[in-house]
């Protein structure tokens, strides 16, 4: 006899939850393995697990109106840019609507996924809880066997710090740690020195910034960063936002980077050291306040850090200055603790080759959803990639053969990062609306061609 293929998801955050909503359209049942006790991943607060960089005070960068699933609206009642408690809401009302809990088992991390020489995969679980946070294992293991696996553990989990020459002596902490400016560290009265230049580090820097706090805040950057407006003409931005598919990205680059001085300004303009690049060659910083601060003289704006020497930071500029604290917002590790490096891991540079951000050449029973830094939403876009894996896992998608794969990974990657900076930030840069165009027009009808051309009717799976 036959039936559906058995399918095991790693993470209950936007991807596992995307995926096993578009799996269940297909008729095809899944099991959700997630460490923690509660579903949201990056935007459960306080998530028992560690994984979440949500900080007490987060809002979402992006509208509602770009961040919403197209088949699960946001509500109406929402503000424009919600408080990351209703982000979790609206992820549990998601769940909720389409019947998703059954299918995820909570408290279960996976300490290890390999891949078996016949094919599928054998999944070693450990049911030691969601305090379980570092990944040790030590409670009740078992061995679990699936034909397909669908990654989703995400990407801003993993702390990724900056080295610099030297030793600084003061407190340190990455941004994931920042909770606020009691927890984990007591941020009043202190010389505090923020690193990075990306959302997370402009609202860090604006909060503690604040007169009543009684502190010093210096922000060091590499490369600065172009501030873009959260709000124009009295709507947000963001909703003025779409990439054209039909017209050459490098034109539409070239008319955004005319009118952004006339939106926002330049960086140098409010005290910003000037980009080492042109508007939309790295991700923007979008942030109403940080100008404002930095404006104010409430924010100090500095380079690059040249080295530390205890709490002395000596910048690239020739000054330096003592600092209590020191708090990098200096991204994160793209990591995949459950599978052995050699077999697939990112580089130094944070870069793991994959065709249209999903599939590992050669691996045809793995895919992995999320793993990528999205313009100018996320969401929609583990939504697309969300119908991709639906169908792939139904057998009506099928990837192209192997050198095939690895020719578009290069000529996607350059249409995508070939403008960008070469920073482990940028490694996974994609346009959504170029992405969601090429997946919906081109990619899915394609693929279903190949599984056709196979001789495929659907994928099925052979059982006692």
């Amino acid at each position: 006899m036959t039936s559906t293929p058995t399918v095991a998801v790693i993470g209950a955050g936007i991807s596992g939850l995307t995926t096993l909503k578009m799996l269940e359209d297909y008729g095809i049942e899944a099991v959700c393995f997630e460490a923690s006790d509660r579903i949201g991943g990056n935007w459960a607060f306080d998530n028992p697990n560690g994984s979440s960089s949500a900080y007490r005070s987060l809002h979402i960068d992006t509208s509602k109106h770009q961040l919403s699933f197209r088949d699960f609206p946001m509500p109406e009642e929402f503000p424009d840019f919600p408080h990351h408690t209703q982000i979790k809401q609206y992820l549990d009302d998601y769940a909720e609507a389409f019947d998703l809990l059954r299918s995820i088992e909570f408290e279960t991390r996976v300490q290890h996924a390999e891949r078996l020489p016949e094919g599928g995969w054998e999944l070693t679980l450990d049911r030691t809880g969601a305090a379980a946070g570092d990944g040790a294992a030590g409670g009740t293991a078992e061995t679990r066997r699936f034909d397909l696996l669908v990654v989703g553990n995400g990407h801003h989990w993993d702390p990724r710090f900056a080295d610099f020459p030297g030793e600084f002596t003061g407190e340190m902490i990455h941004s994931h740690a920042y909770i606020d400016p009691w927890d984990p560290l007591h941020l009043m009265d202190k010389k505090i020195l923020v690193v990075g230049i990306g959302n997370s580090a402009a609202d860090i820097a604006v909060e503690l910034s604040s007169k009543i706090m009684r502190n010093e805040v210096v922000l060091s950057t590499r490369s600065s960063a172009w501030i873009v407006p959260k709000y124009i003409a009295g709507k947000p931005a963001d909703k003025y936002f779409a990439t054209l598919p039909y017209v050459p990205y490098a034109w539409q680059r070239r008319v955004i980077q005319m009118m952004q001085p006339l939106s926002a300004g330049t960086p140098e303009g409010y005290g910003l050291p000037k980009p080492n690049h042109k508007f939309f060659e790295a991700h923007p910083t979008q942030s109403v306040e940080l100008p404002l601060r930095l404006g104010s003289g409430d924010v100090t704006a500095k380079g690059d850090i040249a080295r530390l020497d205890g709490k002395t930071v000596h910048f690239a500029d020739g000054t330096s200055a003592e600092f209590d604290v020191m708090i990098q917002a200096t991204g994160y590790n793209t990591t995949f603790p459950f599978f052995d490096r050699d077999f697939l891991s990112a580089d130094a540079n944070n870069h793991v080759p994959l065709y249209k951000r999903m599939f590992s050449p050669g691996i045809d029973d793995l895919v992995l959803v999320g793993f990528a830094q999205s313009t100018p939403t996320l969401f929609p876009f583990v939504e697309a990639q969300a119908r991709l894996v639906a169908a792939w896992a139904a057998g009506l998608y099928a990837t192209p053969p192997v050198e095939e794969m690895r020719r578009v990974i290069v000529e996607d990657e350059k249409k995508y990062i070939g403008h960008m900076l070469d920073t482990p930030r940028h490694q996974q840069q994609v346009d959504y609306f170029l992405y969601e165009h090429d997946m919906r027009t081109k990619e899915i009808p394609r693929g279903l061609e190949r599984a056709r051309a196979q001789g495929a009717t659907g994928r099925t799976r052979v059982t006692a």
